[in-house]
């Protein structure tokens, strides 16, 4: 999900409605209360953040969770440049039950502040994906894992479903989340719903724009798709809802995130606006809907980003060993991370079983015929102010 917090960074003193010098004596108290509630303190616990030479360059790596013995989840984030490290207190209650490996992506977060525009190499899908696979090998043999569950979001997805495709002897499952779906600019609905959504709200000047770049998203430039990426998230409330309470205000109130930090994320985010047109021709019925490895969606029942519609098109096509899709209600983009308890329910009863069964082994057997798909749609309880919340 490219674009969408860079244009509005301006929203953070509004999201968080503290005037003046207030606003970061409030942020310092929240900080130090939310640096106490990731503390690790268990014996058997791990916690550590540092960077790793991945591909020729140093990047940043996190690895946390209260139980080593635990199954291993090996993040891949969206955007692209858009890392997760700053969701940790959302996610908190997840490192009970998995140890997470997090990585800021080459041109996403400290691994872009760490080197600069200059020092990131090459960036393009082919290289993040190499260094996806990388940072994979690092996890297993740093934690003694033979396999872990591959955990992609958004634009993260896109590098997901290719690396659980190929390389089923590296993960014991996919998850996808705000899955991203490309089909060769075949399905236009998305940029038909958006150019409703913004006439029915009089935009008439951003509707020219949306209509002038056709619905046709390989022949978007770059910077089209962040636009186009920026109207859908502002024109649709409960996108725009979670942009500022979950998003901004996560990275606002994130103990490990300095101011510098923050402004190296909004960099990072606009310096890898150049990997998007590399994936304009993808076509995933293309490459191929068999996997070797148990497959689950966990969508937001109204994401217009990535639409809910497309992700259960692919995914009633799939055939996996296991395979099961559940809505989450309440939730367009960044489903799991206004959510979190509901998104872990989701992995504790369905993901856990599958990875920790006698039947699941290091070497993959050839995919049996496809399993019947289970779909769900889950409530989150009614939302309240969450350690990452402005508040």
């Amino acid at each position: 999900m490219l674009g969408t917090v860079l244009a509005t960074t301006a929203t953070v003193a509004g999201a968080l409605a503290v005037p003046g010098a207030a606003l970061f004596g409030h942020r310092a108290l929240r900080r130090s209360r939310n640096a106490a509630l990731m503390r690790i303190d268990s014996p058997d616990g791990i916690d550590e953040q540092g960077f790793v030479r991945i591909g020729g360059i140093d990047q940043w790596v996190s690895v946390r969770g209260d139980d080593r013995a635990n199954p291993v989840v090996v993040e891949v984030h969206g955007g692209p440049g858009a890392t997760n490290s700053p969701y940790g207190i959302r996610t908190r209650s997840w490192e009970r039950h998995f140890t997470i490996v997090r990585w800021d992506m080459r041109g996403a977060g400290r691994t872009f502040g760490r080197g600069g525009p200059e020092g990131q190499g090459e960036t393009t899908f082919e290289r993040l994906y190499e260094d996806a696979l990388e940072v994979t090998r690092h996890a297993c043999e740093r934690l003694g894992v033979a396999r872990v569950v591959l955990l992609a979001n958004s634009f993260g997805t896109t590098f997901g479903l290719r690396l659980a495709r190929a390389h089923p002897e590296l993960y014991s499952a996919y998850v996808g989340t705000d899955q991203n779906v490309h089909d060769g600019g075949r399905d236009t609905g998305g940029h038909r719903a958006l150019l409703e959504r913004l006439r029915a709200a009089g935009r008439t000047k951003d509707a020219a724009v949306v209509a002038a770049m056709g619905p046709d998203r390989r022949r978007w430039t770059a910077r089209q798709r962040a636009t186009y990426d920026k109207l859908c998230t502002a024109s649709d409330p409960l996108t725009l809802d979670t942009l500022k309470k979950v998003v901004l205000g996560s990275m606002w109130l994130s103990p490990l995130h300095s101011l510098r930090d923050l402004r190296d994320f909004f960099r990072g985010q606009s310096f890898s606006e150049r990997i998007t047109p590399g994936t304009a021709g993808f076509d995933d019925w293309a490459d191929g809907t068999v996997f070797e490895v148990p497959f689950f969606l966990f969508q937001g029942d109204s994401d217009v980003i990535t639409p809910t519609e497309r992700a259960r098109a692919f995914f009633d096509d799939v055939e996996a060993p296991v395979k099961e899709f559940a809505l989450i209600e309440d939730a367009s983009h960044w489903a799991a991370l206004r959510h979190p308890e509901v998104f872990l329910e989701l992995l504790l009863t369905h993901v856990l079983p599958v990875i920790t069964s006698p039947a699941a082994t290091p070497a993959p057997a050839p995919a049996p015929a496809p399993a019947p798909a289970l779909t769900l749609t889950l409530t989150p309880a009614p939302a309240s102010s969450g350690p990452g919340d402005p508040a």
